[in-house]
């Protein structure tokens, strides 16, 4: 038996991996016509009743010598045999095929058409699902007018992406978008969501209420801002070492620059100055101010090693792609090097690293502001907060030259004192 779409009936399909189950793997399909993707039902092994069993002799009987009647086909009963046995037998749910298979068309033997009592039942059900399904099928239609109009408005797409991917779960978790109670009521259920989180799915569906006009009076959730995570210099040179060349080129500029990551991934080849180690950024986020960076030779060396694939200094690298690859490598480099800390370290755990260094080094929270790209000093303050560092040892060097003391400094290394000899030393944290 050919393999057909139970939304649409297309044979017209493509192999989309496998669904590994208690019953063995079961291939997957992706309908080419209207994109449907399920599980093929001939591959799935499920224990059917022998009430089931009975139905479908009982229903094979009836249909050898069935003809058309009326405006109703022999082709209309064969698609919702199959439709119902795609929809309710792949979920194992025998008793909704036992029901169904009753409620079907039935022709008589002398080619008459004689639907039976349970026909209309399963209408009404089908009528119900339908009704049921309008909702989510507009509120889908919504959250995508929704996006658009965010774009025409002139909002980011990172901030596009987390007002949608909001409303998505709260769709998915049973809210209806048309009805603000419905709102609370998922927000208020959700015990593992934070505070934080709660705010940020009111503020999304505050902004989609605005859009579509829906009165509805917000709840109000007290955010507890929490300190920022801090890893050791160490930690994040065992992630940028251990990567590989794309990622571990992206960790440093991070790293050096304190640059968000999306800002990072628009850079341009334009904007690098191979010959004085410069870096402009132009293209920044959250409505940050344009900065100039001072890179260090090595890392200037790895961006050029990259291969040039069009304007990007990155390419074409997307941010899901990068983000996927980075929390597989560092949960392997975490588990191999014993240290949890490492899970704990986001592309963002490089720019508030940068921030408390520089603070720390220099005292000087305008510099920081600047550096970070800052329009109001209080957004700096977040990321500027003295911790208790877990260690205070330090690595030490000596520099006789110029050359060297400059070698040192663009390592990171912090300028001490210089000896009678002439010997400068220099201190960085360990």
């Amino acid at each position: 038996m050919k393999t057909a779409c139970p939304q649409c009936g297309s044979c017209k399909l493509y192999r989309d991996g496998m669904r590994y189950t208690s019953g063995g793997p079961v291939q997957r399909w992706l309908c080419r016509s209207c994109g449907y993707r399920f599980s093929s039902q001939n591959d799935i092994k499920v224990h059917v009743s022998s009430q089931v069993l009975k139905a479908l002799d009982s229903r094979q009987n009836c249909h050898k010598n069935r003809v058309v009647s009326g405006s109703r086909s022999v082709q209309e009963s064969s698609d919702s045999l199959s439709l119902l046995l795609s929809e309710d037998v792949c979920s194992h749910n025998l008793s909704s095929v036992a029901k169904g298979l009753n409620a079907l068309p039935f022709y008589s033997s002398n080619g008459n058409y004689a639907p039976q009592k349970g026909a209309k039942k399963l209408s009404a059900t089908q009528n119900l699902s339908v009704a049921g399904e309008k909702p989510q099928q507009q509120d889908k239609g919504r959250i995508i007018e929704f996006a658009w109009n965010l774009k025409k408005d002139g909002v980011g797409e990172r901030t596009i992406k987390n007002y949608t991917s909001l409303l998505w779960q709260l769709m998915r978790k049973g809210a209806d978008l048309n009805n603000p109670e419905s709102i609370k009521n998922v927000i208020a259920t959700q015990e593992t969501w934070s505070n934080s989180s709660k705010a940020l799915a009111v503020a999304s569906y505050q902004k989609f209420a605005e859009t579509y006009a829906i009165p509805w009076k917000p709840p109000k959730y007290r955010i507890n801002r929490k300190l920022p995570f801090i890893p050791l210099e160490t930690e994040l040179d065992a992630l940028i070492s251990s990567s590989g060349k794309k990622t571990s080129t992206v960790l440093l500029l991070l790293k050096e620059t304190g640059m968000r990551i999306g800002e990072a991934l628009r850079l341009e080849w334009i904007a690098l100055d191979s010959e004085h180690n410069l870096l402009t950024l132009n293209d920044t986020e959250k409505n940050g101010k344009p900065r100039m960076f001072k890179l260090s030779s090595k890392l200037v060396g790895m961006i050029n090693s990259l291969p040039k694939e069009g304007k990007r200094l990155f390419g074409t690298t997307r941010l899901a792609c990068l983000e996927q690859g980075y929390w597989k490598h560092r949960k392997m480099l975490a588990r191999k090097l014993q240290n949890e800390r490492l899970l704990q370290i986001t592309f963002h755990t490089f720019r508030h690293w940068k921030a408390t260094m520089e603070y720390h080094k220099t005292k000087d929270i305008l510099h920081v502001m600047q550096l970070l790209g800052h329009r109001n000093i209080a957004n700096t303050l977040i990321y500027t907060q003295l911790v208790e560092w877990e260690t205070n040892d330090y690595h030490s060097a000596t520099a006789k030259t110029t050359g060297e003391a400059k070698q040192l400094l663009e390592s990171g290394f912090e300028y001490v004192c210089t000896t009678p000899e002439s010997i400068m030393l220099f201190r960085k944290r360990k």
